[in-house]
């Protein structure tokens, strides 16, 4: 992935910042030692543009983009072109953005193996870095973050785990899309102990990751999996996308009536999904927040050195069932769940 690959927002627009550095703290945020003209550059290191849960990150981005904007400052999108390889592609948009002396690079910790150099290289020279979506307060601290602001992907896949059997499954299939992503691999594994603490157990499906983004793979794979293994009564996908290709496969498997699905994120035909009783859970990460929280806070933290005290900065995990899908439903209409 060279830089010519990458995906800028409209955010980017924004007038130029002097892109002056700051002393990166260690891992807490304690040391405030920032800029104070508000002319900073930003770059916001994220998926790819048409996938639907980034989109509503993006959107996140571009609203506190304005207030960046408003002190002179830019924020710059970067996202990879697909996720075939994902680690390695995203320690490139680390490298890339690094060049460009920001003041600050947001970033998911992904695929740690891949990525922590990279990070740690751009928190060594004093760029001041959030990790955000994915890696967690561990990884935060591991690679010398300010924060993390996101979900917990763990817990959230032990409530939908939980959530399962408590509805009644006693085998639950997580199909994974991206295999080895770490915030992915934490859901799955996150089903299956929630699945296990109340009595009923889970496995994996990993898909290769070129599957991402193919309804007619995944929706035969999933098909293969539910009509090889008739003890499944469960099904969880790792995104809205995979979630519409499991329940066409749910339907092509003629078992409607006995699997259960629910799926991480939201899209109106989850939504719509839930509301009919034909989905039992989606499992909301907040992505506009995730967004706006992660590009606004490093602005206040870079001009003024003010800083939420709380770390991590959780989003989510929100179970969203059919107590409290109007409400959600509300959200989606307005470009921001």
């Amino acid at each position: 992935m060279t830089a010519a690959a990458v995906t800028g927002c409209a955010s980017g627009k924004a007038s130029s910042g002097d892109g002056g550095q700051s002393t990166a703290p260690a891992g807490d945020g304690s040391n405030s030692g920032t800029k104070s003209n508000g002319k900073n550059s930003i770059y916001v290191i994220g998926g790819k543009s048409d996938d639907p849960f980034w989109s509503t990150v993006k959107r996140g981005v571009e609203d506190a983009t304005k207030l960046v904007k408003a002190g002179g400052g830019k924020v710059t999108y970067l996202g990879p072109q697909n996720y075939d390889n994902l680690g390695p592609d995203v320690a490139k948009l680390t490298q890339t953005a690094i060049s460009q002396n920001p003041s600050a690079i947001l970033v998911p910790d992904w695929v740690p193996e891949n990525q922590d150099s990279a990070i740690k290289a751009a928190v060594a020279k004093g760029i001041q870095v959030f990790i955000y979506n994915s890696g967690g307060i561990d990884a935060a601290k591991r690679v010398g973050a300010v924060k993390y602001i996101g979900s917990d992907d763990y817990e959230a896949g032990k409530a939908g785990g939980a959530k399962f059997a408590e509805a009644g499954a006693k085998k639950v299939l997580c199909v994974n899309t991206v295999p080895g992503s770490a915030n992915q691999e934490a859901r799955c594994k996150g089903i299956k102990d929630g699945a296990e603490s109340k009595g009923a157990n889970s496995k994996q499906l990993p898909l290769p990751s070129s599957n991402f983004g193919n309804p007619s793979a995944v929706t035969q794979a999933i098909k293969g999996a539910l009509l090889k293994d008739t003890s499944i009564d469960a099904v969880v996908t790792i995104g809205v996308g995979d979630a519409d290709s499991a329940a066409a496969a749910i339907k092509q498997a003629g078992v409607g009536d006995k699997v259960k699905l629910g799926t991480f994120d939201l899209s109106q035909s989850q939504l719509d999904r839930i509301k009919a009783g034909n989905q039992l859970f989606a499992i909301d990460q907040q992505p506009y927040l995730q967004g706006f929280y992660v590009v606004s806070i490093a602005n206040q933290y870079l001009s003024y050195g003010v800083l939420p005290p709380q770390n991590p900065i959780l989003t989510g995990p929100l179970l969203v069932t059919e107590d409290n899908v109007d409400a959600a439903i509300s959200g989606t209409k307005a470009g921001v769940r």
